[in-house]
């Protein structure tokens, strides 16, 4: 028998008044607009609100349209409201009609929403009667929905709800499952909350599930300890110390790229930080040089590579935004590598993941981007796990912008543990979206990639979030946002200790060798699973 719609729950009204409310909650958990904090109580608890709309009971179950409903207003409401400051980038600074800014952002998050439509609608199409599977299917849906956003149409997976848990007790799972399995995790308990009852708690093997997801939380928690701090023998890093300057330039959005302005501002300003820098690594951020090394000064470069050639105060290195290319060879945006002459060859990174809209044009877009006074471009494409830059016993690996949203990319880089990154180094421009919580929620993406492979990220930004994250995902040292200023400091590599030698985590193990696919098939089968399992149900009920 197939579902039947209960006319004794709330009215659809009320309820999808609660789905775009819990939303809502959700996109705050991310990063509390009063101090930019993750929540990751509550994240479980917007999406708890979500599973009780959405569960199964005896009574009856929710028809598979306003499942669809529901999860499509949770999750657009939850995606605009992490993302609304993209209307700051359209409106403020592209000079796109307030009206068409707020339409474009509820737009996209209304396309990414459909994905958690889809996967709700299909959750209360089955028949389920276990608690325990219904929880944990809810949990593989809403993984399918966060990869399917994570990685259709080049991905855009801002705002997983798995980074709400960088300070929560799930956080121990990034090493092992990464964002997706932590979100997928929350949403099963989110589930499996809604479904108890008082007469439940009088059945052993009720008591026997949490004590087992105790005991895993436990085990995680200690595996975590030992690979970081070891299991009564102290952990002995044989990777050296770096000190670093991090540059923030701080450089006005709507003048960063203006001739008369913004642009002799930077050449000036990060010139002159690099040139006076003593740390053994310096770093400037996304674009600090805003023109390509044909359109400076003659030189210019040439004089800030000479500077570190030479070692004027002692052996440096310094990483630098930049664009690089030509007409004929195409653009990139890239870092570019100064060091002693010692440095077996120049050092180039090229941006593999580029932005949509910002960095290419998506077919049959064009129209969109010429209502914006955005300079836009079509930029080649970098390489996916490019060679790390190798200094003073580290292997540095940037990334740029939001790639490091991408872990899945960085994780190409852990193939073979002996050739593994020991710093990640972020480079980024967030000035296109204002002082707004989207560096908070910058701040925490940097924050789980760091938790997923144990080791530090270091991130030098335009306006904030200039700073410096262990290989705890703890914020060590931060400059003060949109202001103008270097932020000092040391960084411990990671990954080779007496102990162990070469070592990488679980999660950078498989997402080196398979990317996404494991948790894609974890989902499918239990999808299928799900499936079987249904129609069994209902061949018993018809017979």
């Amino acid at each position: 028998m197939g579902r039947a719609v209960s006319m004794a729950g709330p009215p659809l009204a009320l309820q999808a008044l609660l789905a775009v409310a819990a939303g809502a909650a959700q996109a705050a958990s991310l990063a509390w607009p009063g101090n930019g904090q993750p929540l990751w109580w509550l994240q479980i608890a917007s999406l708890a609100v979500l599973a009780w709309l959405v569960r199964p009971h005896p009574a009856a179950c929710v028809r598979w349209q306003r499942g669809a409903l529901l999860g499509g207003l949770f999750a657009t409401a939850w995606l605009a409201g992490t993302f609304w400051w993209l209307f700051i980038s359209m409106h403020t600074y592209g000079g796109l009609a307030a009206p068409l800014a707020v339409a474009a952002v509820l737009g996209l998050a209304a396309f990414l929403a459909s994905y958690y439509a889809a996967v709700l609608g299909l959750f209360c199409r089955l028949t389920l009667t276990s608690k325990a599977l219904t929880a944990i299917v809810f949990g593989a849906f809403w993984l399918l929905a966060e990869l399917a956003r994570g990685t259709l149409w080049t991905g855009f997976p801002w705002g997983a709800g798995g980074y709400a848990h960088v300070d929560g007790p799930l956080g121990v799972l990034a090493r092992s499952v990464g964002v997706y399995g932590v979100g997928a995790v929350a949403a099963m308990l989110a589930m499996g909350a809604v479904q108890l009852r008082s007469a439940d708690l009088r059945r052993a093997r009720v008591w026997a599930g949490l004590v087992a997801l105790a005991a895993l939380l436990a085990a995680a928690t200690w595996g975590r300890h030992c690979a970081i701090s070891g299991c009564g023998t102290p952990v002995q890093p044989a990777v050296p110390s770096l000190s670093l300057e991090l540059l923030q330039g701080n450089i006005p959005q709507d003048e960063k790229f203006q001739p008369g302005s913004g642009v002799p501002l930077a050449l000036q300003w990060y010139a002159q930080a690099l040139r006076d820098a003593r740390a053994d690594l310096v770093v400037a951020p996304e674009t600090a040089i805003p023109l390509l090394p044909q359109q400076l000064s003659p030189g210019y470069l040439e004089g800030l590579q000479q500077r570190y050639a030479q070692g004027a105060q002692g052996a440096q290195a310094a990483l630098l935004g930049i664009p690089l290319g030509d007409e004929v060879q195409g653009y990139t945006n890239s870092v570019l590598g100064l060091g002693p002459t010692t440095l077996a060859a120049p050092y180039r990174y090229d941006k593999h993941h580029l932005v949509p809209f910002g960095e290419f044009i998506p077919p049959f877009f064009r129209w969109f981007t010429a209502m914006m006074n955005i300079p836009l471009g079509d930029f080649n494409r970098g390489l996916v796990a490019q060679p790390s830059f190798a200094w003073a016993g580290q292997r540095i690996a940037p990334n740029i912008c939001y790639e490091d949203l991408f872990g899945e990319e960085l994780g190409a880089r852990f193939i073979d543990p002996a050739q593994a990154p020991t710093v990640f180094v972020n480079f980024s421009n967030i000035g296109w979206f204002g002082n707004t919580v989207a560096i908070d929620q910058h701040l925490h993406i940097s924050r789980m990639r760091a938790l997923e492979f144990e080791r530090p990220m270091v991130r030098a930004t335009n306006t904030g979030a200039t700073a410096i994250i262990d290989h705890r995902g703890v914020v060590t040292h931060q400059l003060a946002r949109h202001t103008r200023g270097v932020l000092r400091g040391e960084v411990q590599g990671r990954g080779l200790d007496a102990q162990r030698g070469w070592h990488i985590t679980p999660y950078a193990w498989w997402v080196s060798r398979w990317g996404l696919l494991p948790l894609w098939m974890t989902g499918g089968l239990a999808l299928l699973v799900a499936w079987l399992l249904h129609r069994r149900q209902r061949g018993g009920v018809r017979g």
